[in-house]
């Protein structure tokens, strides 16, 4: 069996559009353009990456997109009052605080200090407990692009045994609780996990989050199974930087089903879920229609 390639690079685009879709209709019917607000405190490279990123993409479906540059020395007290002010503002929908924040930050205090409607990071952890109680809620969006393409590829998920792999408040616990709200039955799974691959194996859904380059390998895999590789690892092989998943992809795609590959999987849906989220922010806040298929 040869896996076939679920494709998040193109998947993410088919989310895109129809965010740009929606915001184009409630511009033009309700006189409302979502905003996003993404915060970032210090020059970290990759996260000035991200965000640019983040910018260029809300812009591109016709969304306001606001930057928020702060020093790294920004002291707490400053960093919280730009999130009151944005919490404040009418016209921003959603709040991102780029993480990680320097080390003299607390990151649960200030993530908290977000208005639960407007943390499109799903984060808060009035968040966190409205998903773990299956109550309307904003959602993690890796988890969430993960939902969006087993969804796709599989219509309905109830009755699937599905194991994730990771236990992180981002990434594990919400997945498993997602998966559960699709009538999933569902195993936890960590490092320590005693025969992690005989636990691996009962599974038609394995969703892998343990930040472990290729850990999983391909005879841990049920024939037929849907592999979601959530990992992101540099390596070096053959003298050359590599991104690699925490699946084996070689050896897994012979066994699985369908697999998501390393990169042009997994991460082009999180940007993507984020502007859905941000959506799905301002229609509540408006007391409008959720859009369809961009939510859980």
């Amino acid at each position: 069996m040869t896996a076939q390639i679920i494709d998040g690079k193109a998947f993410a685009a088919t989310v895109r559009e129809k965010v740009a879709g929606h915001v184009a209709r409630l511009k033009e019917e309700n006189n409302v353009t979502p905003g996003l607000a993404v915060v970032l405190v210090g020059e970290d490279p990759a996260s000035q990456v991200y965000v640019r990123s983040k910018g260029k993409q809300t812009v591109e479906v016709g969304m306001n997109s606001y930057e928020h540059k702060l020093d790294a020395d920004t002291s707490e007290e400053d960093l919280l009052a730009v999130v009151n002010k944005l919490n404040n503002d009418p016209d921003v929908h959603g709040i991102l605080v780029q993480l990680p924040l320097p080390d003299h930050l607390n990151e649960d205090l200030i993530i908290n200090s977000i208005d639960p409607a407007k943390d499109v990071d799903g984060f808060h952890i009035s968040n966190v407990g409205l998903l773990g109680t299956g109550q309307k809620s904003m959602v993690p969006c890796t988890p969430l692009g993960c939902l969006m393409m087993l969804r796709d590829h599989h219509g309905s998920l109830s009755g699937m045994d599905a194991v994730v792999i990771g236990r992180s408040n981002i990434v594990g616990k919400p997945m498993a609780q997602l998966l559960l709200g699709d009538s999933c039955t569902v195993t936890i799974a960590h490092s320590r996990t005693k025969d992690l691959p005989e636990v691996v194996r009962r599974a038609d859904i394995v969703v892998a989050a343990v930040g472990r380059p290729e850990m999983v390998l391909g005879d841990w895999i049920k024939e037929g199974a849907t592999v979601i590789d959530v990992g992101i690892n540099r390596i070096e092989r053959d003298g050359k930087n590599k991104l690699v998943g925490d699946v084996d992809f070689a050896s897994a795609s012979e066994r699985a089903g369908a697999i998501t590959p390393v990169p042009g999987g997994v991460g082009p849906m999180t940007i993507a879920c984020l502007l859905a989220n941000t959506v799905t922010a301002c229609c509540r806040a408006n007391g409008l229609a959720e859009p369809e298929g961009l939510t859980a």
